[in-house]
């Protein structure tokens, strides 16, 4: 506890801890509604640096550019994204011509980018501070003292010297330093879940578009008509895969992340670069694409045990948005999807509040149902997804699935119904919950095949020259016979083969050991550089 009387003290309505995205679209909702209130942005960064959460999809593409309205930044300092891709290779691949490939045959009806997430981070800020929220910046976070329906006191250290700022709302925004969930214990981690991830930003990676791959390999430029170079590229293997995301001046965001149960990751004294270079070599499209690359000195990261939330997303006087409440996998990109729910309803919470009506109940609901959603979408979706992850056949019929379900379900609400839909997270309303049983079902019944294919020794027996060419969902019933088909397709799997395990012991589930012929993770762990929370 802090002797108010040795430090400085300023008094606010809201205050946020956290000036990215997510703490910055939270100010700018609040002050839209009621701009009279004094809102303090405490943000420990002199300026913003890269970050991952750089691929949007159809969910946060909708939030910045509909409801933040920076649809003209966007267009103007980032990339339009065309899709996901998916590349996978076994041992007849021998070129990138060779890899098995799903994705978008043309563009993308909806609208996404790729983000440099420094520069739209300060952009959001800088509109947060236009509309009168105050910055506090380099402020650093020493701790937060609660007080439900109370005033809530957060000590910060400004340059050298201690403050109190006291408000009657805090809002943690402070990303995976989650000060809030670590400080009171909510913190969780999703053990189910074990993922890790070693990523960097890479200069002279080859362009998918450009004339160099066209030219080398004409049939494969020529069979697709959209753009391969601004999509989400995923490059996988069994129990791994690795994002390519372009940014805007030429630079790549390249990572890979692996289930920890599965995969080992290269040991050794060569630094991290390198150490992802050797691991993504043995992939021929990842081996072409950096042949002439080199990762940028300094801007190498590493993070294990991904998955988490919070045992409390909100009370009265303090919420969680972002990542600081949660985060699942990046498979998808749906980190910034989490930004949109979390901040639209918080502040939604805050400013009922401040408008005088009671929020006891609208808390416990959306404690509820950001807890119900996150194991949902958990199960649904990612629950032992690394299993089938490297399967041509397997995860094109789960991504497929995937991609049409969520168009359906998720994407569709705002667009219908405006931006009052992004308050409800995902597999909450009842008419979602057949859905959820429908895609938790499939998920589990593919890994498991998954699995069954390795002991068979026919795991990624598609995985050359086979091609998937997606066409594009839209936002209405016309694609349900599309989804009918696919659940189809899984049905018929399931007569071919899939009886295989009907009847064995056990449900899914990622073994605990390593896949043979890699190093050892624990060893490379003592190498690399962990994360540590930070405000």
């Amino acid at each position: 506890m802090v002797n108010s009387a040795l430090v400085d003290t300023d008094t606010y309505d809201v205050i946020i801890i956290g000036g990215s995205l997510a703490g910055s679209a939270t100010a700018t909702l609040l002050l839209r509604e009621h701009p009279h209130l004094r809102v303090c942005i405490a943000e420990r960064a002199p300026s913003f640096t890269r970050r991952v959460g750089e691929a949007t999809v159809e969910i946060s593409g909708y939030f910045l550019g509909r409801v933040l309205g920076l649809s003209h930044h966007l267009n103007e300092a980032h990339l339009v994204k065309q899709g996901m891709r998916f590349w996978f290779a076994n041992a007849e691949t021998q070129t990138l011509a060779d890899a098995s490939e799903i994705g978008p045959q043309y563009h993308v009806r909806l609208p996404s980018w790729q983000l440099d997430r420094s520069v739209v981070d300060e952009k959001s800020l800088e509109q947060a501070v236009d509309l009168g929220a105050e910055l506090r910046r380099p402020a650093q976070v020493r701790e937060a003292t609660l007080a439900a329906g109370g005033e809530q006191v957060v000590r910060v250290t400004e340059a050298g010297a201690e403050k109190l700022l006291r408000g009657r709302w805090i809002v943690d925004a402070s990303g995976v330093a989650a000060l809030l969930a670590r400080q009171e214990g909510w913190f969780q981690a999703n053990t189910a879940h074990p993922t890790a991830a070693a990523w960097a930003r890479w200069r002279g990676v080859k362009d998918w578009d450009g004339r160099t791959l066209g030219t080398k390999f004409p049939d494969w430029s020529a069979r697709c008509v959209g753009s391969r170079n601004t999509a989400t590229n995923h490059i996988v293997g069994d129990g791994w895969w690795s994002w390519w995301i372009p940014l805007k001046g030429g630079d790549v965001s390249v990572g890979v992340v692996f289930d920890q149960r599965l995969v080992r990751f290269p040991q050794g004294e060569a630094k991290l670069g390198d150490r992802i270079r050797d691991f993504l070599s043995g992939h021929p499209v990842a081996a072409e694409l950096l042949a002439e690359a080199e990762w940028v000195e300094g801007d190498v990261h590493w993070r294990k045990n991904l998955a988490y939330t919070s045992r409390q997303f909100a009370g009265d006087g303090f919420a969680l948005v972002g990542d600081a409440a949660a985060f699942l996998d990046p498979l998808y990109s749906p980190g910034l999807d989490g930004v949109a729910f979390t901040v639209t309803a918080t502040t939604q919470l805050i400013a009922a509040h401040f408008r005088g009506e009671p929020v006891e109940e609208a808390l416990a609901q959306h404690n509820a149902r950001f807890t119900r959603s996150y194991a949902r979408w958990f199960e649904a979706v990612y629950k032992d997804k690394y299993e089938y992850i490297g399967d041509y056949e397997l995860m094109g019929l789960g991504f497929y699935m995937d991609l049409g379900l969520y168009y359906l379900g998720v994407v569709s609400q705002p667009f219908k119904f405006g931006e009052k839909a992004l308050a409800l997270p995902p597999f909450i309303d009842k008419e979602s919950v057949p859905v959820f049983h429908l895609m938790r079902s499939y998920n589990r019944r593919l890994a498991r095949m998954a699995q069954v294919r390795r002991e068979r020794g026919v795991f990624g027996r598609a995985n050359s020259n086979h091609h998937f060419l997606v066409p594009s969902f839209s936002l209405d019933r016309s694609d349900v016979p599309r989804i009918v088909k696919a659940a189809a397709r899984w049905l018929l799997l399931e007569v071919k083969e899939g009886w295989r395990s009907w009847f064995r012991d056990g449900e899914s589930g990622a073994v605990n050991e390593a896949r043979p012929g890699a190093t050892t993770l624990a060893a490379a762990e003592q190498t690399l550089p962990q994360a540590t929370p930070s405000v």
